[in-house]
């Protein structure tokens, strides 16, 4: 399922950041930004009870987090630039890692690191990523997760694009996008096309 989140600020800030001319500090800075306004409606119907507190004035029944709270699941290296906003939102929050790098060659997403809380099984997972571009490594990170099988799944980005969307759709079509923006097609060396360039390079520098 495909969660399209058209906030005029989310909008916006994703203009800036596929703009060529954006520096690395800025696009560091918007990526940190809009992470934060994505994880409020990735979060949105997280379960809910009450807890009896006590104001200055009175006492009541107020609304918390039901049970084990989230943990974020960054997919390195470009996973950490959303990773931030989050727990900006949400600072107690648990972090796991998986580490995948795409082949030039076949596109096909390799494994090289994969480390998980202990107590993930009872949390909700948040899978987090800039792009989604053929899906490829989108499919293998919520592959790897379910074998910790944690209470539910979700996925975080800001551009995906429509063949990579279809993708991750046939393989995990429980599992919701929540998406900024969906870009036509991808070339052939895997890029969305208008797209934004290489998220991790832009993030970090490195190009």
């Amino acid at each position: 399922m495909l969660v399209l989140v058209d906030h005029p600020l989310v909008q916006h800030k994703l203009t800036l950041l596929r703009k060529a001319e954006t520096p690395t500090a800025e696009f560091r800075r918007l990526l940190r930004e809009v992470s934060l306004l994505m994880a409020y409606e990735a979060t949105r119907d997280l379960p809910m009870t009450t807890e009896r507190i006590e104001t200055p004035l009175a006492s009541f029944d107020a609304p918390v987090l039901a049970g084990k709270k989230l943990c974020f699941v960054s997919i390195l290296r470009a996973g950490s630039g959303i990773l931030d906003g989050m727990l900006d939102l949400v600072p107690a929050a648990r972090v796991g890692h998986i580490g995948l790098y795409r082949d030039p060659g076949t596109l096909v997403p390799v494994e090289y690191y994969f480390k998980l809380p202990e107590d993930v099984g009872e949390r909700e997972a948040i899978v987090v990523d800039p792009m989604i571009a053929t899906g490829h490594s989108a499919v293998a990170a919520v592959d790897r997760l379910k074998e910790a099988q944690p209470r539910s799944i979700r996925f975080v980005t800001l551009l995906a694009a429509a063949p990579g969307i279809r993708h991750f759709e046939e393989s995990h079509s429980e599992v919701p996008v929540y998406a900024a923006a969906v870009d036509p097609e991808i070339d052939a060396a895997g890029f969305i096309l208008p797209g934004m360039g290489d998220a991790g390079d832009r993030l970090f520098g490195t190009r």
